[in-house]
């Protein structure tokens, strides 16, 4: 099983726009934020963000919904790793789950000195 994480969080009305839904930007924050969480697990390294490839919106996450974001390391090179995150956005009410956000980031661990530090393998 590849590594990943999972992260919970609520859209509240200062997470959204003018027509009551997520800003983007906002997603993109909270699936960075994902990335960073599986790719540092992995690493057990600092690590930033060095892309972002191919997010697509496919459907608005309203306000009031509960969001799911599920992040998983896919490919490792020497020093970077590619993690996909998908954003689920859930009716508190009803249970009704619907997948709303994907996208690759690609996640650069660092030594001390600030360097790109090698990643171990992915788990077989």
């Amino acid at each position: 099983m590849l590594p990943e994480a999972r992260l919970q969080e609520i859209v509240f009305p200062d997470h959204t726009n003018h027509l009551g839904t997520l800003f983007g930007g906002q997603a993109l924050a909270w699936m960075d934020k994902a990335a960073f969480i599986v790719a540092s697990r992995h690493s057990r390294k600092t690590v930033v963000t060095a892309r972002s490839e191919r997010v697509d919106f496919c459907h608005p996450v309203r306000k009031g919904q509960l969001v799911e974001l599920v992040a998983r390391l896919v490919s490792v090179g020497r020093s970077s790793m590619q993690v996909d995150v998908e954003l689920i956005a859930e009716d508190p009410l009803s249970g009704e789950r619907q997948l709303c956000t994907t996208g690759r980031f690609v996640m650069i661990a660092l030594d001390d000195g600030g360097h790109p530090a090698q990643v171990p393998a992915l788990p077989t």
